[in-house]
């Protein structure tokens, strides 16, 4: 699953010894997805050596690839949605500011041509 947002909290790292004697560690994020009419906000969770190579700040347009996984415990459904991958949104955000151009010397190209929400957009 694939969801375009902005990180809105990075909540602290946790850290343990599994039952088995093995370390885990996991991070998780908060992401707000303004695509439809009411933002939505999803926690997400990256864990083990992901949790190590995805480090992602308050502000960033991302977009989140995850698994979204329940489990039952005790007659309780949990659910997960546990990410593997986030790329930056490259597509500017209406009122805020521009980022700075990898290459100053170079021509800014113009910003894309603003789309109508249709069918190529998330079925959400």
């Amino acid at each position: 699953m694939e969801i375009k947002g902005t990180i809105v909290q990075v909540l602290p790292p946790q850290s343990g010894i599994s039952k088995a004697g093995n370390a885990w560690k996991k991070q998780e994020y908060i992401l707000e997805n303004n695509d439809g009419q009411f933002p939505r906000k999803i926690c997400f969770t990256c864990f083990g050596q992901t949790a190590d190579s995805i480090q992602l700040t308050v502000g960033q347009r991302i977009i989140a690839s995850f698994d979204v996984e329940s489990r039952e415990y005790n007659g309780r459904w949990f659910t997960e949605a546990r990410l593997w991958r986030a790329v930056p949104d490259e597509v500017p955000v209406a009122g805020a500011p521009a980022a700075a151009p990898v290459n100053a010397g170079a021509p800014i190209p113009p910003p894309p041509a603003a789309t109508i929400a249709g069918e190529d957009e998330f079925p959400f």
